[in-house]
């Protein structure tokens, strides 16, 4: 062992006249471990709904997006799918009919955001099909032909139709109850514009966890879509999965010039892309705010190597009077401060991921209406854990040049003068 580290490891076991010191020496170790243990949780809390947010916007949306810039939408759509389906990247398309309705079951009502798809096309591109808590999103395949399990109920004729769980909770509806849908597109009767409206029956429920879909989203087959609007043969979106979500931008152009005039396209990066920004701004500013506990724990550190630089002012002056040189002298304080970060940055790794570990598997219940999410994730990464280990090493060994440097400049003969 080197004679700098030997000694530095000496002066951290205080005696019991040197008690102060010690006490000061440990809650330096603990403030540093707060502040890593800290960092570490929050910056994996964040690496979690970023993840989260991005996964289940993947999975319930289309990575891209083709419109009609002009008119209510798509006419005579079959050949132009079936011909923007083989584009290179392109791995699924399928087509979709939005519009915006009342539901309402009884004395209860929610808005909604009504979908009309092909069900076989459509979990190509999006995974929400896939999330049926209760019944069967079966029902909507064009061949549909009556409820197996509602045969013998006077709703099972009507078509039925998959609602997201928070919305179908809202309107107090289960499966196989029939609900009222109220379109705003109404028709033209001698006493005005009428609503339209039209019963169905709930074939399915899913739950996604993602809010903004469980709470105002409704599936139909495309053809009762198309009928409850009154526009037959009428699609208003073309949504494609491609093979390198990263690029959606490149390759909704070029979808943009297969389609021709008259298209734009949309993509998930563009329209989530303030969501993405406000989490990466969220990830620095929590670094900043919660590494001020670091920052605390290394004047922790400074003060107690002041402190010990006074105590043992005697001891360096023996000890540069045997031929230790300044420079040996500085490097016992800082390996001693080094230590003590250390050995903080090791306790607070530790008890960091395993704090992260903890929350991941004990899952936290988080306000879905309020942060879009259902359970609070956590993603700890080891890059996060190598930034907040060399940072919190480094601020603290800039909290050692001080004393170490006082320690340097003792003079033997002015220490021990009165000896």
């Amino acid at each position: 062992m080197r004679f700098e580290l030997y000694i530095a490891m000496r002066y951290l076991r205080a005696k019991r006249r040197q008690a102060v010191i010690g006490l000061i020496t440990l809650i330096s170790v603990a403030g540093v471990a707060a502040g890593v243990a800290a960092l570490i949780i929050a910056l994996a809390v964040t690496n979690g709904m970023k993840r989260d947010l991005q996964d289940r916007l993947l999975g319930s949306t289309a990575h891209v997006d083709l419109i009609k810039t002009k008119g209510d939408g798509m006419r005579d759509w079959q050949p132009l799918l079936a011909r923007l389906s083989h584009l290179p990247h392109v791995t699924a398309a399928a087509p979709g009919m939005y519009g915006q309705v009342l539901v309402s079951r009884s004395s209860r009502a929610g808005y909604a955001l009504i979908k009309g798809i092909l069900p076989d096309q459509e979990r190509k591109v999006s995974d929400l099909l896939g999330f049926i808590t209760s019944g069967s999103a079966a029902d909507l395949s064009p061949s549909f032909a009556g409820g197996a399990s509602t045969v013998d109920s006077p709703d099972a004729a009507l078509p039925p139709m998959v609602l997201g769980s928070d919305l179908a909770e809202t309107i107090g509806a289960t499966v196989g109850d029939s609900v009222l849908v109220t379109s705003p597109q109404g028709e033209l009767t001698p006493l005005g514009v009428t609503p339209r409206y039209q019963r169905f029956r709930v074939a399915g429920i899913f739950h996604s966890g993602f809010y903004q879909y469980d709470s105002a989203m409704a599936f139909l087959r495309l053809a009762d879509a198309q009928r409850l609007f009154s526009e037959p043969d009428l699609i208003s979106i073309i949504s494609f999965r491609i093979d390198d979500l990263y690029k959606a931008q490149e390759i909704g152009r070029e979808i943009e010039q297969a389609a021709g005039k008259g298209f734009e396209t949309t993509n998930w990066i563009e329209t989530n892309r303030e969501l993405f920004r406000a989490l990466a701004l969220e990830k620095t500013v929590t670094f900043i705010i919660i590494g001020l506990i670091v920052l605390v724990a290394a004047l922790n550190i400074l003060i107690a190597l002041t402190m010990m630089v006074m105590e043992k002012t005697r001891d360096v002056a023996v000890m540069m009077s045997f031929g230790v040189l300044p420079g040996q002298v500085r490097r016992i304080f800082l390996l001693q401060g080094l230590l003590i970060s250390v050995l903080g940055t090791a306790a607070g790794l530790i008890l960091g991921y395993l704090g992260c570990w903890a929350g991941a598997h004990y899952h936290f219940a988080l306000s879905a209406a309020v942060y879009s999410i259902d359970t609070l994730p956590f993603a700890p990464e080891w890059q996060d854990g190598v930034l907040v280990g060399a940072v919190s090493i480094g601020i603290s060994l800039l909290a050692t040049l001080y004393p170490s440097s006082t320690a340097a400049r003792i003079l033997p003969a002015e220490a021990l003068r009165y000896e």
